[in-house]
């Protein structure tokens, strides 16, 4: 059940992640999604707009711990440390 209610987490934080990046794209660039995306990779600034994405991982964190399901909020915080370090790879390599 626990690895249930963490997975649970995960997959919302990757959710909340993608839905961040793609809210920030349609609120902040004149340009279509996926043009806003092959800009970003070839100036290399995609890891800036997923960062950025990450800050609507605080939405659903805060919910989980408000309704006091702990292992929800564990699996948004790893989803979001796990992003944290696939940008720093792709940066760095």
């Amino acid at each position: 059940m626990i690895k249930q209610n963490v997975f649970t987490g995960f997959l919302t934080g990757i959710a909340a992640n993608i839905a961040g990046v793609l809210l920030y794209i349609t609120l902040l660039s004149n340009a279509e999604i996926d043009t806003t995306l092959k800009n970003a990779v070839e100036n290399d600034y995609l890891g800036k707009i997923i960062a950025l994405g990450a800050i609507l991982n605080f939405l659903p964190f805060f919910v989980f711990l408000k309704k006091k399901q702990n292992y929800h909020a564990r699996g948004v915080l790893l989803a979001t440390v796990c992003v944290a370090v696939a940008v720093a790879i792709f940066k760095f390599f």
